[in-house]
């Protein structure tokens, strides 16, 4: 496949780390694998996050992707629990940085909107929506890996649309091509032949 780009998203968690790939082709998206990670809750905090960290840096060099996208911390009225939140992210994200992948970051918010379309849709709205869109994806799949694989769509939609920003910024303008002349500048020399007659 041409123009391919694969991407990992991730839905960090100190629990279960959901991780989604997706192969985005121009406007097409193709499923590629998703799972979650689940390290053992009776080990110390430490431990469970170089779990994270060294299982997600597997994932990395089975699959190469070649970017990847993970969700914003949610901050919660549980100080500890964003704290720990945090932590899980910290390890989710070295591991792409260390695989030399920029790492890009979106919140809950535009993740649900980009994928179901409303901003406060629910863990099962995602995930019917991501079988909707990745129709080769397993049925049976868990809500943290739906919920990264929706964060890989997202990636894949913002690209594209930021592809196109920036196509159109380059695009030849009056100004840009050799020897046109804008309308001020038409002006100033029109007058300046003017007051030389």
């Amino acid at each position: 496949m041409k123009n391919v780009v694969r991407i990992l998203g991730l839905d960090p968690g100190l629990r279960r780390l959901g991780w989604g790939i997706v192969d985005a082709e121009g406007a097409r998206l193709h499923w590629v694998a998703h799972g979650v990670i689940e390290p053992n809750v009776d080990e110390a905090l430490s431990v469970r996050l170089l779990h994270l960290f060294e299982a997600l840096t597997t994932v990395i060099a089975q699959w190469q992707p070649d970017e990847a996208a993970i969700e914003e911390t949610f901050v919660n009225m549980n100080p500890s629990s964003t704290l720990k939140l945090g932590h899980a992210r910290a390890a989710a994200m070295l591991a792409p940085a260390k695989a030399g992948l920029a790492v890009a970051e979106y919140a809950a918010l535009d993740i649900k909107k980009s994928v179901v379309g409303a901003g406060r849709a629910d863990k099962d709205q995602v995930l019917f929506m991501v079988q909707r869109l990745l129709p080769l994806a397993d049925k049976k799949m868990k809500a943290d890996a739906a919920d990264a694989l929706a964060c890989a769509i997202t990636h894949a939609h913002k690209r594209k649309m930021n592809t196109l920003k920036r196509e159109i910024q380059l695009a030849p303008t009056a100004r840009s091509v050799p020897g046109a002349l804008s309308r001020s500048s038409s002006v100033a020399v029109a007058q300046t032949k003017k007051g030389a007659a």
